[in-house]
């Protein structure tokens, strides 16, 4: 593929607002994982939690008020973001700039909310309630779109964990097709009753902080986060140390409807098609941003299929340590803290990784580190088989 420019990027987790907290963060090898308070859970689990939602959305975007759209309103502030898709919409106009969401539970809390308050007598959900604008899959885009006065094609992507991370490949398309010149994508998963207790009774939710990699992983922790980037047509000659799309990979290994296959043979395919999209050998990439959930079959099946592609000893780590696992704003996690190791020349540790499974080869990094990062790969892998990988990198 021809590289897309990356002319913006932001991000809010609980590690902060902006990329510079988060910098801070990966740089103080600081986790922002805590003891779960959202919800009653039966065990010590710990979560990401975003602080400071609790202020409505302004009019007139009351109909959208939810803890979903409130995030994804603070990840438009946060580097300011917003300021580049007006200058987007100003260059290109309102009907060239596509607009590519992607969620997994996108504001299932309101409802969850409102069939607390159902009328006693006649079963009524509470007046207010608004489906379409809050909870509904497309919710997202239609607050996003409304919000930014954005034109073009519109969709958003449920694929549970690998949502975000498959719209810079859906981008790509779009542009690619001359469907529009330019193109929002990102989202937001914030926390509900339906993830937090889903996950728990799925049993995969782990005892205290979650450990990636770790000998004693035992289970995730969930987080929640917002993200976005613009995506531009790259010119000719890029500014010194651009940040590009280089190249995206995507697979389905339908083999199991929440778990992955042992081997790792959908998340290799993945890999090897953003490595030949974005023309570079394994060798080329200086760092993989793992998916890295902390599951006993996840990250055995991700070491298995990244090792087989790059070897035991290109460095690799997991952000799940820092943030929790952000489901759906997992590619945006990832895509950010890419930008910010291609920026800075450093790899990323991985907070609570004690040590290191014996069985996983040697290239986790666990402390982070100052090191040469040229090309990044990042993955992101969902539920049904879903497997997505993107390769990001700075002009030289």
């Amino acid at each position: 593929m021809k590289p897309l420019f990356v002319s913006s990027l932001s991000l809010v987790s609980a590690l902060g607002d902006g990329q510079d907290a988060t910098w801070t963060a990966l740089r103080e090898g600081r986790s922002a994982l805590a003891p779960c308070t959202f919800a009653p859970l039966p065990i010590d689990a710990w979560a990401g939690e975003v602080q400071g939602l609790d202020e409505p959305l302004p009019a007139p975007f009351t109909a959208f008020d939810c803890r979903n759209n409130r995030l994804a309103e603070r990840a438009l502030a946060a580097d300011d973001f917003e300021h580049a898709v007006r200058r987007a919409v100003a260059q290109y106009g309102a009907a060239r700039v596509g607009l590519f969401t992607g969620t997994s539970t996108s504001g299932i809390l309101q409802s969850e909310q409102a069939y607390h308050r159902l009328d006693p007598q006649t079963g009524a959900l509470p007046a207010g309630f608004a489906y379409a604008e809050t909870h509904n899959t497309y919710a997202l885009g239609r607050f996003l779109r409304a919000r930014l006065g954005l034109k073009g094609p519109s969709f958003t992507l449920s694929t549970a964990c690998a949502a975000t991370a498959k719209l810079f490949a859906v981008a790509t398309r779009m542009i690619e097709a001359g469907l529009c010149d330019a193109a929002v994508i990102g989202g937001a998963d914030s926390f509900c009753g339906t993830t937090l207790f889903g996950f728990h009774a799925l049993g995969v939710m782990a005892q205290g902080p979650c450990r990636p990699f770790d000998a004693a992983r035992n289970g995730i922790s969930i987080g929640e986060a917002a993200g976005f980037a613009l995506l531009e047509r790259a010119p000719d000659k890029p500014a010194p140390e651009a940040l590009l799309l280089r190249g995206t990979g995507e697979s389905a290994d339908a083999h199991h409807m929440s778990s992955p296959d042992p081997q790792g043979t959908g998340a290799a395919t993945a890999m090897r098609q953003a490595l030949a999209d974005a023309g570079c050998e394994p060798a080329a990439i200086d760092y993989i941003n793992l998916h890295g959930t902390a599951t006993l079959v996840g990250d055995s099946a991700e070491d298995k299929a990244v090792t087989s592609l790059f070897g035991p000893d290109t460095p690799r780590s997991s952000a799940k340590g820092f943030t929790g696992h952000t489901l759906g704003a997992a590619g945006m996690v990832g895509a950010a803290l890419a930008a910010l190791a291609l920026r800075h020349g450093f790899v990323p540790g991985s907070p609570h990784t004690n040590r290191l499974d014996t069985g996983f080869a040697p290239g986790h990094v666990l402390a982070g580190r100052p090191a040469p990062v040229r090309l990044v790969m990042c993955n992101a892998f969902g539920f049904g088989g879903v497997n997505c990988s993107f390769i990001l990198g700075r002009q030289p």
